[in-house]
């Protein structure tokens, strides 16, 4: 009996650590952060490799690349430069927070050793690496590692420039990010690698490697100009962002004004447009009707007036004037059939020279 009361106390205290410690296995294996998995190390180029992840945020879109120059330690030397873009994948975790794609194997635009870069696209940053051989691409060791050497903003950050007559028709907006650096370290910087983003309202910045040339000394600044360029045709608020060995040293605000010249482009065309199909179909109805015969006159299609509306007059109580006798052509104004001074008779001369008898009338 004694054996097994201490059996069952051995039991119940160990059933107790267990139960106290659980609390603490779940924040250590959650503290691990976002893994990814491959389901192979080695591929050819043309081949295609399985990439599982577990620990990341729920539904969140991630971005499957492979990087050369890289090391799950010391993350993608030269950022997405590094990295072979253009067969990249997109995937996007479930409810737990885990994902599994197929990925492509194509050579990166740098040496190896090479990973499969997974980071998260919007939100907050978030990414993990994995070992990748990729058959057949050279290899190449990596820079040497400066640990004493550390950047710090010593300025606030102004975009410089002006927008063009180009721009104002819908060329890509660019500006010249200005900083003053110094180097708080104990070693030399030599040709670092900034990362300046664009973010337009909510989105996340979208990155981009601008490296800078030039070596800057333990204690010393210097100051730093980096392009900016957006995309054509953009305007509106946008948040020109720096960052620097994976922390964001700055943010500048820039307002981009809308092309208006686009505007007046698409207004002008459609008034030119309509115009010009106007006069050429006016100039084909003109080739192609039928032309009037050489010395035919031009017929001229006028209206006739409409007679007016005459009213009659009220009578008058005078009598009316008798009508006059009209006046044929061929009849003078002294010859008109019926005019006292005319002749029923045949035309006869009247000759001065002929005689006259007189005529005498006798009693009646």
């Amino acid at each position: 009996m004694n054996g097994k009361a201490r059996t069952l106390r051995v039991s119940a205290v160990i059933a107790a650590w267990a139960l106290l410690l659980l609390p603490l296995a779940g924040p250590a294996a959650a503290a691990d952060g976002p893994v990814v998995k491959l389901s192979a190390t080695q591929a050819g180029t043309g081949g295609s490799i399985t990439a599982t992840g577990t620990g990341w945020r729920p539904h969140t879109l991630l971005m499957l690349l492979v990087c050369g120059r890289a090391t799950p330690s010391r993350g993608v030397i030269g950022g997405t430069n590094s990295c072979a873009n253009g067969d990249g994948r997109a995937v996007t975790t479930d409810a737990k927070g885990a994902f599994s794609k197929e990925l492509p194997v194509a050579e990166p635009p740098v040496p190896c050793p090479c990973v499969v870069h997974v980071a998260t696209v919007t939100g907050a940053k978030a990414e993990a690496n994995a070992v990748l051989e990729v058959a057949g691409h050279p290899v190449a060791p990596l820079p040497a590692e400066n640990t004493d050497g550390r950047l710090s903003i010593l300025s606030d950050t102004r975009l410089t420039g002006s927008g063009s007559l180009l721009t104002w028709f819908g060329a890509p907006p660019s500006r010249t990010l200005v900083f003053t650096v110094g180097n708080s370290g104990t070693g030399t910087i030599k040709d670092p690698v900034f990362q300046v983003g664009s973010a337009h309202g909510v989105f996340a910045p979208q990155w981009d490697d601008r490296q800078w040339q030039g070596t800057l000394a333990p204690g010393k600044k210097a100051e730093v100009s980096l392009p900016v360029e957006l995309s054509a045709g953009a305007h509106g608020d946008y948040t020109v962002s720096l960052k620097y060995d994976g922390r964001v040293l700055a943010e500048q605000p820039w307002g981009v004004g809308r092309p208006w010249g686009v505007t007046l482009f698409w207004l002008l065309l459609c008034v030119v447009v309509p115009a010009a199909l106007f006069r050429i179909g006016m100039a084909v109805v003109d080739r192609v009707r039928p032309r009037r015969p050489a010395g035919a006159p031009r017929s001229t299609h006028r209206r006739l007036p409409r007679p007016a509306l005459r009213l009659p007059l009220p009578r008058s109580r005078t009598p009316e004037a008798p009508p006059s006798t009209p006046t044929l052509p061929w009849f003078t104004s002294d010859s008109v059939p019926g005019d006292p001074a005319g002749r029923l008779s045949a035309p006869h001369s009247d000759s001065p020279t002929s005689p006259t008898t007189p005529t005498r009338k006798g009693p009646t």
